[in-house]
């Protein structure tokens, strides 16, 4: 390391954590006169591992020369004629420079000492290894302070933020393992003892005590390498984060994470707000201290990065709020005025929740119903992908022997996540979902809408209020013609007939699952400002590698990795030597764009930046600043949210039941035919399906009983290419089903 001072060294040891053993109590006076060692090494290393290290390393009183990465302790002897002595039982590897390793080693290194700035650095500090190339770099596989090391392979345990992974955890779990190991190594030691206390001898043979295991460092230590880890790695997640970008952008905020924000920043911020794209990265997330003007910092920023990479601008948005404006424009398309052609959407999902307040409570027996009935209303099935779906079903009853098989019965077969799959669907209309809205709404409103006990589905008098204020937004939740919404992502053969997989795009409502997962990015209950930032962003780069695999539609590869600089110098290196990329499904990110993301964006608008400086004391405090807490118990509630696919809400209705116009069209007929058919009530069937589910309104499942009819489908759409999702200009308007959770 080039020096602008004098510098002067001093050998450190540091302990590494990889697994299990002894320091002991006992003195090293005793043997002192036999070896010599300096005494920070005496001090660190432990009794039985001083006298081995001192004859290799050390000769009369200086350090040997050509010294090597590694040293391997002195192992114990397969016959003994002399009592054992436990120090080879427990001895340690000696690492100059880390590699691998597999149990608790030693490992040396020096401290650089800058005598006019009074500056120290550890020799494999951070600061110093940043000098480096990158395969030399990754060669130490140790995160230092001035005490312990950790190896790299225990903080990749704790990268993957998922359910019950915590820091407390893999405490425990190293605990186990090191616990073992020092029993396997006791037992050994015990057995040549046991053996050779056995032999018959004229003297009173005496053993020494085994040492004693070492401690394994707390969880918030464990907690603190980890953020030590994201810390170096911080340039280039924030250069993959700002180099996603999207044809179709959702945005949505939560206030899920934003109490576990401690420190200074404690109670400044309200919303976490994020901006995902069509296979659900992420785009650009931060932390707010309100909604609203609040953003338009945000959205500049991701408009500038379009522009600077001459990316086209996304063609739609969708949100959860402010879509529209009675008069006027409305602050959504003010804030992206940059592109003039977006077009922005209501979030199905959400239009419908609103419809749902005026319910008089979600336990009633009909309101399944009535959320199916909403979806129906909105959408319709595409004919052909309905029709083949039907056929692979009909064959797959006729090769199990079902007898006398009536469309009813095959509809009945067919589960939601089949209909999702292989299935698209289309909104209907503005002036047709109106018309079948208000048609559901007056039906549910009279007795057809009560329980047995007589209690209505509907407050009358709010869901007139309610209909009357979100009436204008059905205009909002129709499909934007010439958006492909569609994606295919692979084919499937069903007894012996060809079905298309399709991913959908449509509505914010796939974010509302990110929200569980975003609170399990912060481990514990709290954290700083600093520790809060790493945790969020190493999150946000994990998910995006996520939804990048998951949306590739050819096998995924074996290789599972998410160190994307490595990757990067990996294919660098290997186009140049064998003129073809080992990591061809890794891109590389563009260069970081500067954007303030999650707590630095927060901050700059509470102006107290946050203070990032390697190595520097500071910075070191901050991270040692975590929570020692256990993670809430309350943990086991973030799971994968249930978001009913809305047209089969009930699993108790039947395909053949649902509240859909009785229609059925063929792939020839006109698509306006499927609307004609509304004049026959929509909520007909589904409710009688619901009622004699939930034993409730019998007399109005004889009622409705009439209405019974099949599912209705719209014509066949375009086919789709998994090229890209890029709408064309010759498409015509796609019909969407959503998978669950969509629209």
């Amino acid at each position: 390391m080039p020096a602008p001072s004098p510098v002067s060294t001093a050998v450190n040891t540091i302990l590494a954590v990889g697994s299990n053993e002894s320091g002991g109590d006992e003195p090293a006076t005793a043997a002192a006169a036999s070896f010599w060692l300096p005494r920070e090494m005496s001090k660190a290393i432990p009794v039985q591992d001083q006298r081995w290290i001192s004859n290799t390393l050390f000769n009369s009183g200086k350090l040997r020369p050509h010294l090597k990465l590694w040293y391997e302790p002195p192992v114990p002897a397969l016959i003994y004629h002399q009592p054992p002595m436990p120090d080879r039982f427990f001895t340690h590897r000696l690492c100059g420079c880390p590699t691998t390793c597999g149990t608790y080693y030693l490992m040396v290194t020096e401290t650089l000492r800058f005598s006019v700035c009074v500056v120290n650095f550890l020799s494999t500090s951070q600061t110093v290894r940043d000098q480096l190339d990158l395969p030399h770099e990754k060669m130490f596989r140790l995160i230092l302070n001035h005490k312990y090391a950790c190896d790299i392979r225990v903080i990749r345990l704790l990268r993957e933020r998922i359910l019950g992974n915590s820091p407390t955890r893999l405490v425990k779990q190293l605990k186990e393992n090191h616990g073992e190991e020092w029993l396997n190594r006791l037992a050994h030691y015990l057995g040549e003892c046991a053996d050779f206390v056995a032999r018959p001898s004229l003297f009173h043979v005496v053993c020494q005590e085994p040492p004693e295991p070492i401690d394994i460092p707390s969880s918030r230590w464990v907690l603190s390498v980890y953020g030590r880890d994201i810390f170096s790695r911080m340039d280039h997640i924030k250069a993959s984060i700002t180099s996603t970008f999207g044809s179709i952008l959702k945005m949505d905020s939560t206030k899920k994470i934003t109490k576990k924000l401690a420190g200074h920043a404690k109670g400044t911020a309200l919303w976490v707000t994020y901006i995902g794209n069509e296979v659900g990265r992420i785009v650009k997330s931060v932390l707010t201290v309100q909604e609203g003007p609040a953003l338009d910092t945000m959205v500049s920023g991701v408009m500038e990065r379009y522009r600077q990479a001459a990316v086209p601008p996304p063609v739609l948005l969708y949100v959860d709020c402010g879509c529209c404006v009675s008069d006027g424009t409305s602050m959504l398309h003010s804030r992206f005025s940059d592109w003039p052609d977006l077009h922005i959407r209501l979030d199905i999902w959400h239009f419908m929740r609103r419809l749902a307040v005026g319910c008089t409570t979600d336990a009633h027996p009909l309101y399944p119903t009535l959320m199916g009935c909403l979806s129906a209303c909105i959408f319709e099935w595409d004919a052909r992908d309905l029709t083949l779906l039907r056929q692979a079903k009909r064959a797959l009853l006729v090769q199990e022997g079902v007898p006398g098989l009536t469309d009813q019965m095959v509809d009945g077969k067919i589960s939601k996540k089949e209909l999702s799959l292989y299935c698209r669907r289309r909104t209907r209309g503005e002036v047709a979902t109106i018309t079948l809205i208000e048609q559901l709404l007056e039906k549910l409103g009279g007795n057809n809408g009560r329980d047995l006990m007589g209690v209505p589905l509907l407050e009358q008098v709010r869901m007139e209020h309610i209909w009357r204020v979100q009436r204008r937004h059905v205009k909002c939740i129709q499909d934007v013609p010439g958006v492909q919404l569609y994606t295919l992502t692979g084919t499937t053969t069903k007894s012996g007939i060809l079905l298309t997989k399709y991913r959908c795009a449509r509505g914010s409502t796939s974010l509302e699952s990110f929200h569980f997962h975003l609170n399990s990015f912060i481990p514990g209950t709290s954290a700083h400002a600093l520790n809060f930032q790493l945790y969020l962003l190493e999150g946000l780069n994990r998910w995006k590698q996520d939804r990048v695999a998951a949306a590739v539609t050819s096998k995924q590869a074996s290789l599972l990795t998410y160190a994307g600089d490595v990757a990067h110098c990996v294919n660098t290196n290997s186009l140049k030597v064998f003129d073809r990329a080992f990591v061809p499904t890794f891109r590389p990110p563009a260069k970081y764009t500067g954007e303030l993301l999650g707590v630095d964006y927060l901050l700059s608008q509470t102006g107290r930046p946050l203070p990032i400086i390697p190595d520097s004391e500071e910075t070191e405090n901050m991270l040692e600043d975590v929570d020692e807490g256990e993670e809430e118990e309350e943990d086991e509630g973030f799971e994968e949210p249930t978001v009913p696919i809305l047209l089969l809400d009930d699993p108790g209705i039947s395909i053949s039941s649902l509240p859909c116009p009785s229609a059925t069209l063929s792939p020839s007929q006109p698509a306006a035919s499927s609307l004609v058919a509304s004049s026959s009530l929509v909520a007909s069937s589904s409710l009688a399906a619901a009622s004699e589910q939930a034993a409730a309104s019998a007399h109005a499942a004889d009622s409705l009983h009439p209405y019974a009819s099949s599912l209705t489908v719209a014509p066949s759409l375009p086919s789709l290419s998994a090229a890209s999702s890029r709408p064309s200009a010759s498409s015509q308007a796609p019909a969407s089903i959503p998978q669950p959770g969509c629209g």
